[in-house]
């Protein structure tokens, strides 16, 4: 008998349905893989398609994260002037401190100086939700507060403009309001190229040379010291392409630490009385308008002149009490003979080689400048007084570019604060022949070797100029016990390339500078200046070198030496 077990129904069941899990397990294992790798695959994917449309964005992404929030100014060596820079500012929440007030003014007295104690146990004392206690901070000073372990500091990064020169140039530079906009100079002027989000990576190139700034600024603020002057400008200008190579005036100002309105600019923004500065102009337009032909010519000066019920004299020392020929006249800065020379040139030749020089309208420059001070009438006095400076009021800049243009063979170009192509000088517009600029180079170096301009010789420079002192000018007149003494110079006058103005308001007289004429003031600081910064312009000092003189020197060889009192 054969008997036949069955398994039981479960066993049967589950071991039927074994390779069905199995099969399903794998299903959904390969289920997932695919989608894993179709995950990893869509990732590459977008990598790529990143790398390859996104990449040039990232690469602008990182250049504007590395250029400066404002392009920074440089010299015409690349020195810097202005730069954009990462600063902290420190603040203070007084009603949330939980120190001692006390104990923390007296510390934030001592890492911060600029206010006392009292100060800042005031500004905690007010309960206020916030103020400023530093802005333009130092890591190293933010690290000392800090330390301090007060709450209510805080400390937030800024960006910032940093002049690292100080002083030096402030006027030409300006300085920014708080929302980071020029207010004042080239950052004014500037302002869109400085902020342009695709130039702000290369700096602005001025035509400003560092090294002559910084000795023009040095010889002016001593003289400005010694002689307890009021003001000061001074002013370095390339005469073939107008390119201002320094500029100052005094007194100056901090753009780091603006405490108030800035002083005005005395180069650009000051009109002057510019006394027998104006003498060559006016002997340069007689001879380049045919009114004087011959330099031996003679114009009375044996006594002073009366027009109406104005009598025109000389200065003390001056005097000669002789007839004066046209070399003569500017050694002894003569007021009588400039006058009679002008007064047979007339109102109209007088105004048109004004006009040409631009004193009737605002010096060409960037910067901010005011317009001069012209006559209203044009009467035979006032073409007298214009000649020796009186009665009409310029810039500094006014004289220097009309002397640039006396000396540079009789083309006037505009004054320019960008380093220009030495090789592409603007066109500018002639206004003297180049023959009478030949002759003004000529009597400008008369002056200096014989006359009123010798203390502004530098050895080896071959310097040439004239000097000029006038009453500075009061409300409802002139103030006769000040002056304002000018010697603007052009050097190497054989070979010109740079013209020196420089000026100083009311000097005093001293121990060694007995007088206040520009002879005795400017004079020797343009002297030092030239003497000090030649070399650094690429003049070399020869003192075999010199303009040729032999047509002039007979007129003057015998004449005797300007006196003590000379301008």
């Amino acid at each position: 008998m054969i008997v036949v077990v069955a398994p039981p129904a479960r066993a049967r069941t589950a071991s039927g349905e074994r390779p069905a899990l199995v099969a399903v397990a794998q299903l959904r294992l390969m289920i997932l893989s695919i989608l894993f790798g179709a995950g990893m695959l869509a990732i590459v994917a977008k990598l790529a398609f990143l790398a390859m449309s996104s990449g040039p964005a990232a690469s602008r992404d990182l250049a504007s994260a590395l250029v400066p929030a404002r392009a920074d100014i440089v010299d015409r060596n690349g020195t810097p002037l202005a730069r954009s820079i990462e600063a902290w500012v420190i603040a203070i929440h007084p009603n949330r401190v939980i120190t001692d007030k006390a104990v923390l003014a007296q510390k934030l007295a001592e890492l911060m100086p600029e206010r006392s104690t009292a100060d800042y146990l005031a500004l905690l004392n007010t309960g206020s939700s916030f103020a400023f206690l530093k802005r333009r901070a130092l890591p190293e000073l933010v690290n000392a507060v800090n330390a301090l372990g007060e709450p209510a500091i805080e400390f937030t990064p800024e960006k910032d403009r940093l002049y690292p020169q100080s002083e030096m140039a402030a006027h030409v530079l300006g300085y920014l309001d708080t929302a980071g906009h020029g207010v004042t100079g080239m950052e004014k002027v500037l302002e869109a190229r400085l902020s342009d989000p695709g130039q702000r990576g290369k700096p602005v190139m001025l035509s400003l040379d560092v090294r002559v700034q910084a000795a023009l600024e040095s010889e002016l603020g001593r003289a400005m010291t010694d002689l307890q002057a009021r003001g000061a400008a001074g002013i370095v200008l390339d005469v073939h392409t107008g390119e201002v190579v320094a500029m100052t005036s005094l007194p100056s100002f901090n753009p780091n630490a603006l405490g108030g309105p800035p002083p005005r600019n005395n180069v650009t923004q000051s009109v002057y009385e510019l006394g027998s500065t104006f003498k060559p102009i006016a002997v340069a337009a007689a001879i380049d308008s045919g009114t004087i032909t011959s330099m031996a010519r003679r114009f009375d000066a044996t006594a002073p002149m009366k027009v109406g019920r104005f009598t025109i004299h000389d200065d003390p020392g001056d005097e000669q009490f002789r007839w004066l020929n046209i070399p003569e006249t500017l050694i002894y800065s003569s007021n009588i003979a400039t006058a009679r020379i002008a007064d047979e040139l007339g109102a109209e030749k007088m105004q048109d080689m004004f006009r040409r020089l631009g004193f009737d309208q605002r010096p060409s420059i960037e910067i901010g400048a005011v317009r001069p001070l012209w006559p209203a009438n044009w009467g035979r006095i006032t073409v007298m007084t214009t000649a020796y400076g009186h009665g009409i009021a310029v810039t500094p800049l006014h004289l220097a570019t009309a002397y640039a243009a006396l000396v540079n063979g009789g083309i006037w170009r505009p004054a320019t604060m960008m380093k220009l192509d030495a090789a592409h000088p603007p066109e500018g517009r002639r206004v003297l022949q180049e023959a009478t600029s030949a002759r003004m180079r000529q009597l400008l170096r008369l002056i200096v070797l014989k006359g009123t301009g010798r203390k502004g010789e530098a050895q080896g420079y071959r310097v040439a100029g004239k000097t000029g002192t006038a009453e500075a000018a009061s409300e409802g007149g002139y103030d006769k016990h000040r002056n304002v003494s000018t010697f603007a110079a052009a050097f190497p006058i054989d070979a010109p390339r740079y013209v020196v103005v420089a000026m100083l308001d009311s000097p005093k007289a001293n121990a060694t500078t007995p007088r206040t004429t520009a002879a005795w003031t400017v004079a020797p600081v343009v002297s030092r200046l030239i003497a000090r910064t030649g070399a650094i312009l690429g003049i070399a000092p020869d003192d075999h070198r010199d303009i040729d003189e032999s047509d002039l020197l007979p007129l003057v060889e015998k004449s005797p030496e300007p006196g003590a009192g000379t301008e």
